[in-house]
């Protein structure tokens, strides 16, 4: 279900999908999703609202998505050997993450 929440660092309203949330000594802190703006954000509960009928119909602007078929990739380094191969990686490095950034733009 899409909700309204307020962003702090946006300064305004936005619809968010809520991910998850956990509770603190001040209340509950939600994760969201904000989905026309495809950023996540921390939101207290007392800023979350319902979307009102027509608002809720409206398309999102983002969508969480995946490359399909795309593994990350990292540069192994032997230094013993001194030798450097290409192969899997369990995450994304940050300059290949900065890099597809750029190519979108």
């Amino acid at each position: 279900q899409v909700y309204v929440a307020f962003s702090e660092e946006l300064k305004c309203w936005c619809r968010a999908l809520v991910k998850s949330g956990r509770q603190q000594a001040d209340g509950y802190q939600l994760r969201c999703f904000l989905v026309d703006y495809a950023k996540d954000c921390s939101v207290a509960s007392e800023n979350i609202r319902v979307l009102a009928g027509a608002f809720a119909k409206i398309p999102h602007r983002a969508r969480k998505c995946c490359l399909h078929c795309t593994k990350p990739l990292t540069l192994h380094i032997d230094y013993c050997e001194n030798t450097a191969k290409i192969g899997p990686a369990k995450r994304w490095d940050t300059a290949a993450i900065q890099h597809f950034r750029k190519l979108l733009k």
